[in-house]
C-alpha cells in the first residue's frame, strides 16, 4: 500500500519511518516535514539510513490521489486543516489530539480552539469491543502515550476499583516532549534531575485517560495524575493506585490481569516479584505490566512500561492501521524490546 507519512521530521515521525522500513505491505511513498522539505531524511534521522538520498517534501506537493493510506505525526491542532483536503479513500492514521476527545469542552479546555470532531479510538486491547470497531474504520485516533499506558494499566481492574479515586504518578522520557528546541529539555537541565510538570491535574492527557476508562465502565472515572520528566530520551513508567471496592489479594488481581490479558500479543503480565522496566521495551510496540495489592490501604498497585515512540505512537499507530487494512495485528511489529 502506498504510504505517506506527514511530520516525519519530529521523534514519532522518525520511530514511524523506521518501523515502516520493515513493514510487508506499507511502502512509503511520501516523507513529509514542513519546514524541512528540500532536506534529506538522513540529515534529520541520520539512523535511517534506508531512506537515504531521499527528500523531505511538502504536505501539499503529495499527490495523494496515489496515496491509499496517511500516518499525520503533526503538532496538536494542526491535523485538522490537513486532512480536509485530504481525499476520503485514504485511510489515516492520526498521532495527534485533535479527534481523540468526544467533549468539545474538554478539548477547548485542555487543547484550545475549534474542535474538530471525534474518530474511533486507536487502543485495540481496551476491550468493550474496541478493536472491532477500530476494524470498521478507516480513520483512527491514535491514543496518547501516558493515555496508553494508564488505560491500559488499569483496565482490567474497572470492575473492582472506586473509579473516581484513581491516582498516577508516570515519568517520560524527553522524546514525549517533541523535538523543538525548549531550554528546559537541553542536556544541562535534564541530566542528573527528576521534575514534575503540568502539575495539579492540568495535563492534556486527563480528559482522553477518563473518557476511555468511564466508556469501559458505564460510569464516570476520574484521576489525579501527575507526570515526570525523566533524564532519559525515551520510555515511561506508569504506576497507577485505586481503591478496591472488594476484597482481592495479590495472586487475585495478577489472576484477573492475566486473563483480561491472556490474548493479547502486545501485553506482557509479568510473573508475580518481576518488575516493569523502560529498557527492556524500548525500540517494542510491546507493554509490560505487573500487578500488586496494598493491604494496609486497601488499594491495588500496577506498575506499567511503554516505549513513547513505541506503544505509545508510532507502534500503536502501525497496529491500527494494520487492523483497518485487514493485516495481521502484529504485521512489521512481531518483535521485542532493545533491552540495556
Amino acid at each position: 500500500m502506498k504510504t505517506a507519512v506527514i511530520g516525519a521530521s519530529g521523534y514519532a515521525g522518525g520511530e514511524l519511518l523506521r518501523l515502516l522500513a520493515i513493514h510487508p505491505k506499507f511502502e512509503v511513498a511520501a516523507v513529509s516535514a514542513h519546514s524541512n522539505a528540500g532536506e534529506q531524511v538522513t540529515s534529520i534521522h541520520p539512523q535511517l539510513q534506508s531512506y537515504a538520498g531521499r527528500e523531505f517534501v511538502s504536505a501539499d506537493s503529495i499527490d495523494f490521489s496515489t496515496i491509499e493510506l496517511a500516518f499525520l505525526a503533526l503538532p496538536h491542532g494542526e491535523s485538522a486543516a490537513l486532512i480536509a483536503k485530504i481525499p476520503d479513500h485514504v485511510k489515516i492514521i492520526d498521532l495527534g489530539a485533535d479527534y481523540r476527545l468526544e467533549n468539545p469542552a474538554q478539548w477547548e479546555k485542555y487543547y484550545g480552539g475549534k474542535h474538530a470532531g471525534a474518530w474511533v479510538y486507536g487502543m485495540p486491547e481496551l476491550g468493550a469491543g474496541q478493536r472491532e470497531a477500530i476494524k470498521k474504520e478507516s480513520r483512527v485516533a491514535n491514543p496518547g502515550c501516558y493515555a496508553t499506558s494508564i488505560s491500559l494499566g488499569i483496565a482490567p481492574a474497572i470492575s473492582i476499583i472506586d473509579t473516581s479515586d484513581i491516582v498516577v504518578v508516570a515519568a517520560s522520557g524527553t522524546t514525549g516532549a517533541g523535538r523543538s528546541a525548549k531550554i528546559n529539555l537541553i542536556g544541562s537541565e535534564v541530566m542528573n534531575s527528576l521534575t514534575s510538570y503540568k502539575f495539579g491535574g492540568v495535563h492534556q492527557h486527563t480528559p482522553e485517560i477518563e473518557q476511555a476508562l468511564s466508556a469501559i465502565a458505564s460510569k464516570e472515572a476520574k484521576i489525579s495524575f501527575t507526570p515526570i520528566l525523566a533524564p532519559m530520551p525515551r520510555g515511561i513508567l506508569s504506576t497507577i493506585t485505586a481503591k478496591l471496592t472488594k476484597s482481592v489479594t495479590t495472586e487475585q488481581a495478577h489472576d484477573l490481569f492475566s486473563q483480561h490479558y491472556a490474548n493479547e500479543f502486545f501485553v506482557d503480565l509479568l510473573p508475580q516479584g518481576q518488575m516493569p522496566k523502560t529498557s527492556a521495551v524500548t525500540g517494542s510496540n510491546k507493554v509490560q505490566i505487573q500487578v500488586a495489592v496494598d493491604v494496609h490501604t486497601n488499594r491495588i498497585v500496577v506498575s506499567v512500561a511503554i516505549d513513547n515512540l513505541g506503544k505509545g505512537a508510532a507502534g500503536q499507530a502501525i497496529q491500527n492501521a494494520n487492523l483497518i487494512c485487514g493485516l495481521a495485528e502484529n504485521s512489521g511489529l512481531a518483535f521485542d524490546g532493545v533491552g540495556a
